[in-house]
C-alpha cells in the first residue's frame, strides 16, 4: 500500500479553531521578524557599552549581556511574547483535541494492523522527561490518561505543525525524515538496510517518511512515551506504513545485539544529557550489525557558530521553554563520544532540507543555512 500524502488521524479543527492557530503562527512570525532584530541590536549595544566589564569576567560574555538585557523592557517583552505564544499554541490545540479524544482513541484501536504497537505497563519513563513539561507542552511527552490513550501524541503532532509554522513540510511535519534519508543516500547511494530502528520517534512523523523509501525493510520505532507510540502507530497505520512501535528507553532497549542495519533518530539527542547521549551511542553500537550505520539528525547549529544573540536565545530555551539540555547538546563533543563508542567513518555535517530524498543527491555542508533550510547530522559506521 502506498504511503498517504496526508495525515488522516490529525486533529480536525473548525474554521474558528484553525483561525486561532493561524493567529498563533502569525504571532510567532511577528516575534521572529520584528521583535528579534530589535533585541539583537540591543544586545550588541549592551555589549559595546559594557565591554570593560565583560573583559573582566571569566564566564561567557553573553551571560553578562543577558543579565543586563533582563533589566530592559524590550527584552522582557520579548521573553513574555515568546512564552505567551508557546502557551497559546498548546491552548489552541487542547480545545479541539479534548472534543475529539474519544474518537481519536477509537481510531487508534486498529483491529488488523500491518505493524504493531507494544506498551510496557511497568516501564519507568526517564526522569529527564518527567521533571518538566518539555516545550511547555502540558503534561510533557510522558503524560497518559488511560490504556491506549493517544492524547500526547495528537497534541505533539499538531503542535509540531504550528511550532514550525508549516516549515517542516506542512501538516505532515516530516521533512526531517526525508532529510535524514537524503544524508544516507549522499553517504552511500546503494545503501539498502533490511532492518532499521528509529529512536525517540515521538508522533511518528519521521518514521513514516523514512519507511516510504524502504519497501520490504522491517522498521521499528521506539519512544519513552506510551501516548506518543500509541498515536504514532495509529498515524502510521492510517497512512499505509508498516512499522513496529514500542515503548522503550533509547539508552537501554530490549533488542538483541547486532540486530539492525541502521539505527537513527530525529531531534532526540538535544532532549538528553551528555551522559545519556554516551549511553545512547553505546546502545547504537551494540544494536548495529558490523558495517551498520548510525545517523542522528538534530537542531541546525552548534554553539561555537552562534553569534551573541544566538547564544542568548539558546539560554532562553533552557530558562523559559523547558529545554534543560539545549545548550549542553549544542556544546557536546559527539565526535569524541562516537569515537569512544567504537564508531568509524564518522561524519559531522549540515544537510540541506528536502521533502524528497534522491539516491546520490542531497547536499552536505560545512555551515548551516539556518532553520528549515538545514539540519545538523552526525553519522558513523560500526566496523566490520
Amino acid at each position: 500500500m502506498a504511503i498517504a500524502t496526508h495525515n488522516p488521524i490529525m486533529i480536525e479543527r473548525s474554521q474558528r479553531e484553525a483561525s486561532e492557530q493561524a493567529y498563533v503562527v502569525d504571532l510567532k512570525k511577528f516575534i521572529a521578524s520584528d521583535i528579534d532584530p530589535i533585541c539583537r541590536e540591543l544586545a550588541d549595544t549592551v555589549r559595546e557599552v559594557n565591554l570593560p566589564e565583560i573583559n573582566e569576567q571569566s564566564r561567557d560574555e553573553h551571560i553578562v549581556v543577558r543579565k543586563k538585557l533582563e533589566k530592559t523592557k524590550p527584552y522582557r517583552d520579548w521573553v513574555h511574547l515568546m512564552r505567551t505564544a508557546q502557551d497559546m499554541m498548546w491552548d489552541s490545540i487542547a480545545t479541539p483535541l479534548d472534543r475529539q479524544l474519544e474518537a481519536l482513541n477509537t481510531k487508534a484501536d486498529i483491529k488488523n494492523p500491518r505493524g504493531s504497537v507494544t506498551v510496557d505497563p511497568g516501564f519507568t519513563v526517564p526522569r529527564y522527561l518527567t521533571k518538566s513539561d518539555v516545550h511547555r507542552m502540558p503534561g510533557g511527552y510522558a503524560a497518559i490518561n488511560a490504556d491506549g490513550d493517544v492524547r500526547q501524541g495528537a497534541m505533539y503532532d499538531l503542535g509540531g505543525f504550528i511550532y514550525h509554522m508549516g516549515g517542516n513540510n506542512g501538516t505532515l511535519n516530516d521533512a526531517r525524515g526525508h532529510t535524514l534519508m537524503s544524508h544516507i543516500y549522499a553517504r552511500d547511494p546503494d545503501f539498502n538496510p533490511q532492518r532499521i530502528l528509529e529512536m525517540g520517534c515521538s508522533a511518528g512523523n519521521s518514521s513514516v517518511a523514512i519507511s516510504g523509501y524502504l519497501a520490504g525493510t522491517e522498521m521499528h520505532s521506539i519512544d519513552a512515551s506510551a501516548g506518543l507510540v500509541n498515536y504514532a502507530h495509529a498515524r502510521a497505520e492510517s497512512m499505509g506504513a508498516t512499522i513496529h512501535f514500542s515503548q522503550q528507553d533509547a539508552a537501554a532497549t530490549n533488542f538483541e545485539d547486532s540486530s539492525f542495519d541502521m539505527v537513527c533518530s530525529c531531534v532526540m539527542l538535544h532532549e538528553t544529557s551528555k551522559h545519556t547521549i554516551a549511553d545512547i551511542f553505546n546502545e547504537c553500537y551494540r544494536l548495529l550489525k558490523p558495517g551498520g550505520l548510525m545517523v542522528h539528525l538534530e537542531v541546525p547549529y552548534r554553539y561555537e557558530d552562534l553569534d551573541l544573540w544566538g547564544r542568548i536565545r539558546a539560554d532562553y530555551e533552557g530558562q523559559h521553554n523547558n529545554e534543560p539540555f539545549w545548550r549542553g547538546f549544542l556544546e557536546v563533543d559527539l565526535e569524541t563520544i562516537a569515537q569512544q563508542a567504537g564508531f568509524i567513518d564518522r561524519i559531522e555535517t549540515y544537510q540541506d532540507v528536502t521533502r524528497k530524498a534522491e539516491r546520490g543527491g542531497g547536499k552536505m555542508r560545512e555551515k548551516s543555512l539556518g532553520v528549515h533550510r538545514s539540519w545538523y547530522i552526525y553519522s558513523a559506521i560500526k566496523p566490520k
